[in-house]
């Protein structure tokens, strides 16, 4: 009867050790994908811009400007933009909205990374602790990588 207890330990060590190993070698295939940051921050048209809560891939210029255009209905928030040229045959454009809040202090940050199979975009939306300003706001980021053939998934 003891023996049993003992076996069963010893099987549920081998089975979290193997899982283990297992993340560790998955994390170590991901790597991070250089990203330049074209602009972050928040839109003050309380949704009049008409964009939705999204995550965008932008792969040619005239998408690129519809969004600027689209983005500057109330207010030119492209002229903060680091650059509105951009060659997309070496570029990829990542654009996320959240949606329209009810104060400030919310943002949106990215992490890039790839596999050998994918782009990974993992999305992080940042809500302000403790008190913030009573304005609408509409948090994006905007951001370009190097083109590539592997799909962009967003998490």
């Amino acid at each position: 009867m003891k023996k049993h207890p003992l076996l069963i330990i010893l099987a549920l060590i081998c089975v979290v050790s193997c899982k283990c190993h297992k993340t560790a070698v998955n994390n170590a295939k991901m790597t991070t994908v250089e990203s330049v940051l074209i602009a972050k921050g928040n839109l003050y048209g309380a949704g009049k811009e008409g964009l939705t809560k999204q995550n965008m891939i932008i792969e040619n210029q005239s998408d690129w400007e519809d969004l600027m255009h689209q983005m500057n209905k109330v207010n030119n928030v492209s002229d903060g933009f680091s650059e509105t040229k951009v060659d997309f045959s070496k570029y990829t454009i990542i654009a996320v909205f959240n949606t329209v809040k009810g104060s400030g202090g919310n943002s949106i940050e990215l992490a890039v990374t790839n596999t050998s199979e994918k782009i990974i975009v993992k999305v992080m939306y940042n809500s302000p602790t403790g008190n913030a300003t009573s304005v609408m706001t509409q948090p994006f980021y905007i951001t370009k990588i190097a083109k590539t053939d592997l799909p962009i998934v967003f998490e």
